[in-house]
């Protein structure tokens, strides 16, 4: 299409094809209605019609509770909560201490390295002075001395005596701390709606928080936990994981619906282990950390060294906010109508299938698909005298037309001209008894010819035959003679198509007869041409029209099919 200013004034719409049928009908609004429903419930579930925002959050967390522990060499110590919180985590973690290895009374000094980390030696040339690794203790002397009845080791400057005992004590010296309580402060916002809230609720009074404690079942809302639950909820025994410490995920998960009287948003509790349970049989087992208690003894600094075992809580939170949106509404009505086209496509397909008859699905293909060809592609249809329907094929430069093969088929279609010319053989009051008339047949007859009365062409698409088979010519028909040679009814036809026409005699004459002739014989045999498509008549026709009505110069111009 030309690109013009009027064209910004044009409106274009589809074209649609309505099929008048009670099964169809009821299919259509049936399947309609699924979908809108399907819509509607997927709508409600999910809540598409609200806008959402996700979580801002902060955690603290504080730990309630107190331990006695008996340690070989050191007696009896309590541990309260300084004790027991270890160094700080991180964001949103916590950490228990559940187990101890205790080396008492290091001073700095000189002593054996403790195998594997030291060096076994026979002699000082073994051991380099100044050495030290990643695994060392201390700072080798270059000295190689006693570490135990059977072997020597190098010597280190160290905090001594070093640290030797390499598994933790079982079960737990603070397996106790099952017993702990911890309360979890969260404070939540949602910047887009500007709400904000937190997991201790304002129904919640400080004499309920004295004395709850959270039970999945009986009280889901407290924000005070027993250590002993949590790693219970998580599916874990808290005396084996209290041996070599762990890792806890303590999730907090807020949906929240700001919609009026719906309007609803509590914190959700859950917990599970997130470090890797079955490797810590074999590498770096748990979770340990060391720190120091430092005094003075006769002005000499000594310490003792605590290898802590023990298990962190790391905190996350998750949240959405949804609160009602006419936009979003909009929204997700326009990307859902979509959804409608599945209605058109199972009908079509049902229509393709075996459940209408082959006339319906043909009938509505044509009035639902229009076919519009390459013009550098030519679309012929043929008839065949010895078949009940009109094939369509493509226009081939090497191939007679006798031979190529259909793309298509199509049943005949009556033609007005037709009509017309039956009608105009009917008030003459011809005799119609179907009389073979004297059609010799020709002697060069060409290989594709069968019915014998065709001649010789050139031309691929002038090699047509008026059967697929061997037999009997068209023209041997009574009702050729009638319908396509008579000449009475030839000039009745060319007088009501031009009423003012000049018949005189003379090559114009013979000539309008001739088309004419042509017409009749497309409108019989044809009747009204597949869209797109050109109507051919085989050669045994052409020839016997052109000997009725020949040419004085015996040159003919123009083929038939471009005469319509």
């Amino acid at each position: 299409m030309p690109c013009k200013l009027l064209n910004l004034c044009e409106y274009e719409t589809h074209k649609l094809v309505r099929i008048q049928s009670v099964r169809l009908g009821s299919l259509k609004w049936t399947f309609n209605g699924v979908i809108l429903m399907f819509i509607c419930i997927m709508m409600l579930w999910n809540k598409e019609y609200q806008e959402h925002d996700y979580v801002v959050s902060s955690v603290t967390a504080k730990v309630k509770g107190v331990a006695l522990t008996s340690l070989p060499d050191v007696g009896d110590i309590v541990w309260d909560v300084v004790d027991y919180s270890g160094p700080s985590q991180g964001k949103n973690s916590f950490f228990v201490v559940t187990n101890v290895i205790v080396t008492k009374k290091q001073r700095q000094g000189k002593c054996p390295e403790v195998p594997p980390y030291g060096k076994v030696c026979r002699t000082d040339e073994d051991c380099v002075k100044g050495f030290w690794n990643q695994h060392s203790h201390g700072v080798q002397t270059g000295a190689c001395v006693k570490f135990d009845v059977t072997r020597k080791t190098c010597e280190v400057s160290a905090w001594c005596p070093i640290e030797s005992k390499k598994k933790p004590p079982k079960p737990a010296l603070l397996a106790s701390a099952e017993n702990f309580t911890v309360l979890i402060k969260n404070n939540i916002r949602f910047p887009n709606f500007n709400f904000m809230r937190r997991n201790i609720l304002p129904e919640m009074t400080e004499s309920y928080l004295k004395r709850c404690q959270f039970n999945r079942h009986t009280d889901s809302s407290c924000p005070i936990f027993r250590l002993g639950d949590i790693v219970k909820e998580a599916k874990e025994n808290f005396s084996e994981m209290a041996v070599e410490g762990g890792v806890i995920g303590i999730q907090i998960k807020w949906d929240c619906n700001l919609d009026g009287f719906l309007r609803n948003c509590l914190p959700k509790y859950s917990f599970r282990r997130l470090d890797e349970k079955e490797s810590n049989r074999t590498l770096y087992p748990g979770l340990n950390f060391r720190f120091a208690r430092y005094q003075t003894e006769k002005d000499v600094e000594e310490r003792t060294l605590f290898k802590a075992f023990g298990i962190r809580f790391d905190v996350m939170v998750f949240g959405e906010a949804g609160k009602f949106s006419i936009i979003q509404l909009i929204i997700f009505i326009g990307s859902t109508l979509s959804y409608y086209t599945l209605t058109t496509v199972f009908i079509d397909w049902l229509i393709g299938t075996s459940c209408y008859s082959k006339e319906a699905r043909q009938n509505y293909s044509e009035k639902k698909v229009e076919s519009v060809e390459d013009r550098k592609q030519c679309i012929l249809c043929v008839s065949f005298v010895d078949e009940n329907h009109i094939r369509v094929v493509k226009k081939s430069h090497k191939k007679s037309l006798q031979e190529v093969k259909p793309i298509s088929v199509h049943p005949c279609k009556d033609d007005t001209g037709h009509l017309s010319a039956m009608v105009g053989v009917l008030q003459k009051g011809n005799n119609i008894i179907d009389k073979p008339s004297q059609v010799l047949p020709r002697a060069n007859r060409p290989a594709w010819c069968l019915c014998g009365c065709c001649l010789p062409s050139t031309h691929p698409q002038e090699q047509l035959c008026c059967r697929q088979s061997i037999g009997r010519c068209i023209t041997t028909s009574s009702l050729f003679e009638q319908l396509v040679l008579s000449r009475p009814l030839l000039e009745a036809v060319l007088l009501y198509r031009e009423p003012l026409s000049d018949l005189t005699e003379g090559e114009q004459r013979i000539a309008a007869l001739r088309n004419c002739s042509y017409r009749q014989y497309i409108s019989w045999r044809i009747g009204a041409p597949p869209r797109e498509s050109i109507p051919v008549m085989p050669s045994c026709s052409v020839w016997r029209i052109r000997e009725e009505y020949p040419s004085q110069e015996g040159e003919y111009t123009s083929s038939p099919d471009t005469q319509l």
